[in-house]
């Protein structure tokens, strides 16, 4: 199924070059594999490679190797990379910033986006969304899900809104009005953890 790109930035040439853009330009210090890019943003390697290829010739990302793997990183001498990593962290920037902050907090078995961030991330068109909606499956304390709201808007630049279900909850055949609106709107997974992990 071909994915609409992003509304979220319209000039970005593809949903994955976003993708890949938040994971690098938002951690400037860090080098990635292709096969680690790839897994991070759920895309396969052909698409990795193909837009990889793009911001290295763009001179956006830099790129050397290492026995056989390709690494890159973002090209911090880049005449525009504070303003692309600005731009990046604002539109594809929340999904590796939540994903951070939430894979370190105990009892979260998974986290998605969803509300009209998730709707414009899917391509749906409407206004620039001004906050971020998150819902949390699990047991994890809600004052540390507020604490990572807090810093993730302090990151992101938005507010952040954190709610929590049980696990129970989110598998119910007959979810509440609110689960019910939640699943049948876009959503855009953050963290899924296996049961045994």
């Amino acid at each position: 199924m071909k994915t609409l790109p992003s509304t979220l930035t319209p000039f970005v040439r593809s949903d994955v070059s976003g993708a890949l853009l938040a994971e690098t330009l938002g951690h400037p210090d860090e080098e990635f594999s292709l096969a680690e890019l790839g897994r991070l943003i759920g895309a396969g390697p052909g698409v990795v490679h193909k837009e990889i290829g793009r911001l290295v010739g763009a001179g956006v990302l830099r790129d050397r190797t290492v026995g056989r793997n390709r690494m890159v990183r973002a090209n911090v001498e880049h005449p525009l990379f504070s303003l692309m990593g600005d731009l990046i962290a604002a539109t594809y920037g929340p999904i590796p910033v939540l994903r951070e902050l939430l894979a370190g907090i105990d009892g979260v078995a998974a986290a998605y986006i969803y509300g009209s961030w998730a709707a414009r991330r899917q391509g749906e068109a409407g206004e620039f969304p001004r906050d971020i909606d998150v819902l949390v499956v699990g047991v994890a304390p809600r004052r540390a899900l507020a604490d990572a709201a807090g810093k993730a808007s302090a990151r992101i630049g938005v507010d952040v809104n954190i709610s929590r279900v049980s696990p129970e909850e989110w598998a119910a055949d007959e979810p509440s009005p609110f689960l019910a609106t939640v699943k049948s709107r876009p959503m855009v997974e953050l963290l899924s953890r296996d049961a045994h992990e």
